[in-house]
């Protein structure tokens, strides 16, 4: 006979109740939505760093400078985004492993990776959080939650615009 068992949802703590007007399960189903963007915006993040600090070859100074530029811009989105799953009464990510249970974008270890094939990658990933962040859209939508439609709007034509930057770096030359 097991000892372990299965927890049970609970309310958060008190003092982390925040006041909304959606219901539990709203506040469930767009929460759990907004961490899955939150932890592949964070990984993305990540990689795209690691992609700008490991760069090499002739078209070097742009693709760092390009990277550099993106990393910024995908940083900036995730305190709106924690912050909305608060706002409207859930809780949001805590730390890397919490990041990593939540992650859809597969990390990127390795020793060396082609420029051309970094950037093919990156796009891949901005291509998979477009489909997140639409999917989560649906979702707030559902539940009549305008505010985060709108922001997650916002996020997706910045990605767009991170994709089709990628998709034409790439589009013609094997760096």
């Amino acid at each position: 006979m097991s000892k372990v068992r299965q927890l049970t949802p609970r309310k958060p703590a008190v003092a982390l109740d925040t006041p909304a007007d959606f219901s539990d399960k709203a506040i469930a189903a767009i929460s759990k939505a907004l961490n899955g963007v939150l932890a592949d915006t964070f990984a993305l993040y990540l990689k795209t760093k690691n992609f700008h600090w490991h760069m090499s070859g002739p078209h070097f100074r742009d693709y760092h400078l390009l990277l550099d530029e993106h990393a910024a811009q995908i940083y900036a989105t995730t305190d709106d985004i924690a912050e909305r799953v608060r706002k409207i009464g859930g809780t949001t990510l805590r730390s890397i492993g919490d990041i990593k249970r939540h992650q859809s974008i597969k990390d990127n270890d390795e020793p060396y990776v082609a420029p051309h094939d970094m950037l093919r990658e990156l796009m891949n990933d901005n291509r998979a959080v477009i489909e997140n962040m639409r999917a989560a859209h649906e979702i707030a939508d559902e539940h009549d939650d305008v505010a985060t439609t709108s922001m997650l709007e916002n996020f997706i034509d910045g990605a767009e615009r991170r994709n089709w930057f990628l998709f034409e770096t790439t589009r013609h030359e094997r760096a």
